[in-house]
């Protein structure tokens, strides 16, 4: 694990939902931090890739158009309709789609590997419980134990 990281530098849990639709508090939360300076640095390197890839991808919009909609100003769940203007629309079905494979991202899937890495990193190899990515960050941002 790395040093701890401040607080006040760090997005919500990549569980959180709006709207029924998990991660994507937190990759406003990034946007938004970084724009302020205040994002912990270890993050830096994959905003707009992996996870907030993977949801821009889904909701049909760009990550940068996305970003700048976000630096306007706005609630999350003022932004989130905004994507389904500019992207798709998602219905109930959708969101329960997207929600359960970003709760299970991880588990015996095409992220094991990666989940694996990081846990030898952090130096929590042993820890069988954390067995998706979500539950991992939310270990090494100090959410969890």
């Amino acid at each position: 694990m790395s040093a701890k990281p401040d607080p006040s530098r760090l997005p919500c849990s990549p569980l959180d939902d709006v709207a029924g639709l998990r991660y994507f508090p937190r990759m406003l939360a990034k946007i938004r931090l970084h724009a302020r300076g205040q994002l912990w640095e270890e993050l830096h390197a994959n905003l707009g890739k992996g996870s907030d890839g993977t949801c821009t991808a889904f909701l049909h919009v760009s990550y940068e158009d996305l970003k700048a909609r976000v630096l306007e100003g706005g609630t999350d769940l003022e932004i989130l309709s905004w994507c389904q203007e500019h992207g798709r629309p998602l219905n109930d079905t959708d969101k329960l789609v997207w929600s359960g494979f970003y709760a299970k991202l991880g588990w015996n899937d095409h992220h094991t590997a990666m989940l694996e890495k990081r846990k030898a990193e952090a130096g929590i190899s042993h820890r069988d419980d954390i067995q998706t990515m979500g539950h991992f960050i939310d270990v090494d941002e100090g959410r969890s134990e």
